[in-house]
């Protein structure tokens, strides 16, 4: 990464390899609306679920660095798995690299771990994910540190980010594809009680999930937690809140097409947005 960054204030980044991550923004936004916001969607490169390890963490460490050069200092992963696969290369390798210590980046993965064991009641709880994050194991591993007794499930779901990409999570061809991996998971473990959405498409399914699920177990979409914690993080950690710009504006990249990011976003937020183009390198 470079090191020559701007120590002025700026707006918080979020980042997803899609549109995911438009609906982490929505529930930030929602809860703490005076934070000037710079989400980058790297829709020319989507979906990063099938990736290998080595280029994900380059195609988010760009993304990063992009978001640094705009003068963000806290940058939020939208993307579980950039979390999965880059967050801990990043903030290990490439943070210490930099200046001053005024950079931040966290992801989705740690906030929706902490929250589930006040959600469980059978301790026996499933992941529904691209291929990327379950192979990654990062969802087991975070849990489990948290909570020894919670047992784990997950399934891997590559055709969901597709149906949402190309606006077919509401068809009725998207049951198929719902239902197989929600009875896949369930006949892993048949005592579990919750599961979390592991991918930030998935709550454009919602309907399709819930539809397919168990009424006793509970869904969980990652939005509203994360939020929650990183409220908190903003609490206890003034030297970087003090950081973050308080305008109440939100600006929207894309290294694709900006009137197709404008459609597709338009969607995930349910308000019209305009986009500008970047390129990641």
């Amino acid at each position: 990464m470079k090191v020559a960054l701007t120590e002025k204030p700026g707006p918080i980044g979020v980042f997803d390899s899609g549109y995911g991550g438009l609906t982490i923004l929505h529930e930030i936004r929602q809860l703490m609306p005076q934070y000037d916001y710079l989400y980058l969607g790297d829709n020319a490169r989507t979906p990063y679920g099938t990736r290998s390890f080595e280029v994900v963490y380059e195609f988010t460490r760009e993304a990063v660095q992009k978001l640094f050069d705009l003068g963000c200092h806290l940058v939020i992963l939208a993307c579980n798995t950039a979390s999965a696969k880059a967050l801990k290369t990043i903030q290990q390798n490439d943070l210490p690299k930099m200046e001053g210590e005024t950079r931040r980046v966290l992801g989705v993965i740690r906030p929706t771990a902490e929250c589930i064991g006040q959600i469980t009641h059978s301790r026996h709880v499933g992941i529904l994910a691209t291929s990327g994050t379950i192979s990654s194991g990062s969802y087991p591993l975070e849990i489990r540190k948290l909570y020894p007794d919670i047992a784990v499930s997950g399934e891997a779901c590559p055709m969901w980010v597709p149906l949402v990409e190309n606006y077919e999570y509401d068809s009725p061809g998207a049951d198929y594809f719902v239902e197989k991996r929600i009875g896949n998971l369930l006949r892993k473990d048949p005592a579990i009680d919750t599961i979390i959405l592991g991918c930030t498409h998935y709550p454009l399914l919602l309907n399709k999930i819930l539809k397919y699920t168990p009424r006793n177990v509970r869904i969980v979409p990652q939005g509203e937690y994360v939020a929650y914690s990183l409220k908190d993080y903003l609490q206890r950690h003034t030297e970087i809140e003090t950081l973050c710009t308080q305008s109440g504006t939100c600006r929207f990249l894309t290294t694709e097409s900006p009137d197709k990011f404008t459609e597709s976003a338009s969607i995930f937020l349910r308000q019209h947005v305009e986009a500008e183009r970047v390129v990641l390198e």
